[in-house]
């Protein structure tokens, strides 16, 4: 799995012209899943995501996680997170798995998520066409791959 985690100070995902979800302060996540991937990866990402220390404390220094913040998440789902751009121009989105392997993944992703965080999350809609909004705050940009633990 691989995400790109924002800190935002709003956030918001519209489908069809309908505002879907919307957060304040918190977190905006896009994830990428490819076939490989399973449990063990959600499990290690939700526990670092909910742990990341990206907020300011009394002194401005990022040293408070989500957790300590009581803010907001929202997942989006986007498989052009594994995009290869080795040859030619045009990505290619091989290594992005099918939506029979992806959407229950990304469904059972977004549960942990909520479950760690200890309240409900903002979510997309798999496969949709989403306009997603977003206050990047910081700017504060992590990207995350279970295949790359760095």
């Amino acid at each position: 799995m691989r995400v790109v985690i924002q800190r935002a100070g709003h956030a918001s995902v519209t489908i069809n012209g309908t505002c879907k979800a919307s957060i304040g302060k918190g977190l905006m996540i896009l994830v990428g899943i490819e076939e490989s991937d399973g449990k063990e990866d959600i499990d290690w990402l939700c526990k670092k995501i909910v742990n990341l220390r990206v907020f300011d404390d009394e002194n401005g220094v990022m040293n408070k996680s989500i957790l300590d913040t009581g803010g907001d998440i929202l997942v989006i789902s986007q498989f052009t997170l594994h995009a290869s751009t080795r040859k030619g121009n045009r990505p290619s989105y091989i290594r992005a798995a099918r939506p029979e392997i992806s959407v229950p993944l990304y469904e059972q992703f977004c549960r942990e998520l909520s479950l760690a965080l200890g309240k409900e999350i903002g979510t997309g809609e798999f496969g949709a066409d989403m306009k997603v909004e977003l206050m990047n705050d910081g700017p504060v940009t992590i990207c995350m791959d279970t295949k790359n633990k760095e």
